[in-house]
């Protein structure tokens, strides 16, 4: 058998656990997770490479009801996948006695269009669920739907993780590698740090406040006598209130936010970081267009 590679999208509704799963897969941190729904705005690229194959994943952002502009790009991005793929991955989580969520039900549509493009099921958080539960909740949406391989796996503890990349790997085609081995993502590293910066707002930052925000890297250098990084981001939030609540009582939530992304930059970078945070209040971007192609999310 030759190398194989090709690329692996995967899809399915807001915290089924996407992120979570590409970072096992991959065994690497790439995708920023949180407990909130719509954590991933973007396609970003993960790459695992070993001398045996090279499995480049998509992670979207979970499919949802649009009501923004920013949501009509995310839902957007999620579909251009399907578009340049060898194998698509749908994850879903459920609860003994849950119906199929409405979400689910949209994409078990899109997925009955796709055709010669090999689909596999996974039943993510399966250790929150026992044994006959899973089995009801796969016979549930493969009723629904046809797929080529089916898994119940937990991103979170690794089960079946090794049987799920194995999964994967019988589906690819034998091709060439499409990225140097080394490499682990297709994200830059200015891209990298906004991203640590908005996932330490989601932690910590409670309500819609998070999901109002967006960050951008104005300058990101390194200093040439020494391994440091001088990196300037602004906060975009929506309201003077939400401004207010970011930055805390004496800037304490900012300064939280800051040390805690600085901490996840250094260790990614495996160099020393000077990092300053901003906040500007713009009203409503995320239905902006110019100040959505500002930020990278461009139609």
């Amino acid at each position: 058998m030759g190398f194989k590679s090709g690329f692996v999208t995967v899809i399915g509704r807001p915290n089924v656990g996407k992120s979570t799963l590409i970072n096992a897969l991959t065994e690497e941190k790439i995708s920023i997770v949180t407990p909130k729904p719509q954590t991933t705005r973007k396609n970003i690229k993960a790459i695992y490479t070993d001398d045996f194959c090279q499995m480049v994943f998509c992670d979207t952002p979970g499919i949802h009801e649009p009501k923004t502009r920013l949501g009509e790009y995310m839902v957007n991005a999620t579909k251009s996948a399907f578009e340049e793929t060898d194998v698509i991955i749908f994850i879903t989580a459920l609860q003994k006695d849950e119906k199929i969520p409405k979400e689910d039900v949209h994409i078990l549509q899109l997925l009955s269009e796709v055709k010669n493009i090999p689909k596999i099921f996974v039943l993510n958080k399966c250790d929150t669920i026992d044994q006959q539960t899973a089995v009801s909740i796969i016979a549930l949406y493969t009723e629904k739907a046809a797929f080529d391989e089916v898994i119940a796996i937990s991103a979170k503890d690794g089960f079946n993780i090794k049987s799920l990349k194995t999964l994967i790997i019988d589906n690819l085609p034998e091709g060439p590698m499409y990225y140097d081995k080394d490499q682990i993502t297709d994200q830059t590293m200015r891209e990298m740090a906004e991203e640590m910066i908005r996932e330490k707002m989601l932690y910590f930052l409670s309500e819609e406040v998070p999901h109002g925000v967006a960050v951008e890297v104005e300058n990101f250098r390194q200093r040439p006598d020494m391994q440091l990084y001088d990196i300037d981001a602004i906060i975009y939030c929506e309201k003077e209130t939400h401004k207010g609540i970011i930055i805390g009582k004496g800037g304490a939530m900012l300064k939280k936010i800051a040390t805690q992304a600085r901490k996840s930059m250094e260790y990614s970078f495996d160099c020393k970081v000077n990092l300053k945070l901003w906040i500007k209040v713009k009203s409503d971007w995320r239905n902006d267009s110019r100040m959505l192609n500002k930020l990278g999310y461009k139609f």
